[in-house]
């Protein structure tokens, strides 16, 4: 082969190389604007893991932007995470009344919505103000980074306190690899009780089973199972339209059942997965069902049993990213 032809070969390939990476950029966007204007939900899938554990039982991805009901408030106020926030410190130099400074701070709180967060040191001298680097709708730009920076360094001024902050530039890259990172391991692990062809379960069975397993039905119309943190675990839900209600429920004859759990949020992976498979189990036999997959495969014991070993996978890179499930800095970040 001549050195033209070789020469040939490899502008194709790296035109080849950079269409099917244009196309990955442009489906994501594609896919977070879709999620910004229509507030998706989950796709159909039993679960998304990491590419380097994937296994022909699992598919599917997750869209970061789900529509969810709001996450539990902390016991206690939440503190600025630098493996999470772009965090600034205000040095005082003398302590000034806490109500005064958070006046000031309100407008960029409301500026910044959810992703910013002010905390103070116990004798009131060193303030931490945070903005959250990502969320579900992905990293923060930099005309927000810059904007908040400045609103900061005016609060500072204003209150005669000297600053310290970190390198923007690096921060915007550590936000999207951050984004990167989290929109790998946004993961939902989905499975279905279906009844027999023509058939369809009791409202009121299903409810009965679901409170004798400690789940509440909650205002989106799923029954949820929480911890004494308030966390929610997993929750169970109608298929199909239209969602429960407590009114309903007596009439309700629903033809397949959803259990799901967010691995991400939901704390001891692992033993959660174990116990939504175990009452997916008795729902199938309670109520006459088939537990299966999206696809309408059958679920055995091997095949759940796998599912939970890949979930320790996706536990232990979350926790090796500082934010293992279920702590304040997941359910920030995947709320």
């Amino acid at each position: 082969m001549s050195d033209l032809q070789i020469g040939l070969l490899a502008i194709g390939a790296l035109v080849v190389a950079g269409v099917l990476v244009y196309n990955r950029v442009q489906e994501r966007n594609a896919r977070r604007a879709a999620e910004r204007a229509f507030g998706s939900s989950h796709a159909d899938a039993l679960m998304q893991a990491p590419a380097a554990t994937a296994d022909p039982a699992i598919g599917g991805s997750a869209p970061r932007a789900a529509a969810r009901s709001e996450p539990p408030k902390p016991a206690q106020e939440a503190q600025p995470d630098p493996s999470i926030d772009y965090v600034i410190e205000l040095s005082l130099p003398r302590p000034a009344p806490a109500h005064e400074i958070r006046d000031q701070w309100a407008a960029i709180e409301r500026r910044h919505a959810r992703r910013a967060l002010l905390a103070a040191s116990p004798e009131g001298t060193l303030w931490r103000a945070g903005l959250q680097l990502v969320n579900r709708e992905g990293p923060v730009g930099e005309a927000d980074l810059i904007e908040f920076r400045s609103s900061v360094e005016t609060l500072a001024a204003a209150l005669g306190a000297s600053i310290e902050a970190p390198e923007m530039r690096a921060a915007v890259e550590a936000a999207r690899a951050l984004d990167d990172f989290c929109a790998e391991a946004d993961i939902q692990v989905v499975v279905h009780v279906v009844a027999p062809a023509g058939a369809a379960f009791a409202g009121t069975k299903v409810r009965a089973a679901a409170e004798a397993q400690g789940l509440a039905l909650e205002p989106d119309g799923r029954f949820v199972l929480r911890d004494e943190e308030n966390r929610a675990l997993y929750t169970l839900a109608n298929r199909d339209a239209p969602a429960f209600s407590a009114a309903w429920m007596r009439e309700a004859s629903p033809q397949a059942l959803t259990l799901a759990l967010e691995v991400a949020r939901a704390p001891h992976t692992r033993r959660t997965f174990e116990a939504m498979a175990r009452f997916a189990h008795q729902l199938e036999a309670a109520l006459g069902g088939r537990l299966v997959d999206d696809n309408g495969n059958a679920l055995d014991e091997r095949a759940v049993a796998a599912i939970a070993q890949q979930l320790e996978g996706v536990r232990a890179s979350l926790e090796a990213r500082g934010v293992a499930p279920g702590s304040a800095a997941a359910l920030r970040l995947f709320g």
